[in-house]
């Protein structure tokens, strides 16, 4: 009887390319590891006392959990980087106060895989995060009113 192989828990916040890289081809190395396992199980069996038919369907619904938790990875790993994405652009243009009392606008936004750094027109760098209060930016007549 094979034991059970344990999945590689992928980092679903990874948005940079050489960490998502690293997570795909961990993820990669035990489905094929798992393959190896079953076929080498296969090929090994004695001749005289073949594997238990239901054992074999056990093995082969594994194998397609294996296969199926694989893409659902790849495809939940796909749909936060878009959501990042989409927060990371909201926040431009708007004006941003962190619990501390830095506040300004912010003029651009970098992406990392544990989260948003905000760079403000003043080129601090601020952390998106709990804390944070995000408001639409005042025009220049109602900032001097």
């Amino acid at each position: 009887m094979v034991a059970p192989i344990g999945l590689v828990n992928n980092n679903p916040t990874a948005t940079n390319t050489s960490n998502g890289t690293d997570q795909t081809s961990k993820t990669a190395v035990d489905y094929q590891s798992f393959l190896r396992l079953l076929i080498a199980e296969m090929r090994n069996q004695d001749p005289t006392n073949p594997m238990d038919s239901t054992q074999y369907v056990a093995q082969l619904a594994s194998f397609s959990q294996v296969e199926q938790s694989v893409q659902i990875n790849d495809k939940l790993n796909q749909l936060l980087q878009s959501q990042s994405l989409s927060q990371a652009d909201a926040l431009i243009g708007r004006t941003i106060t962190t619990a501390d009392g830095v506040t300004g606008e912010v003029a651009s936004v970098k992406l990392y895989s544990d989260g948003i750094i905000a760079e403000l027109r003043d080129g601090t760098q601020v952390v998106v995060g709990p804390g944070i209060t995000i408001q639409p930016t005042k025009p220049e007549a109602e900032a001097d009113a």
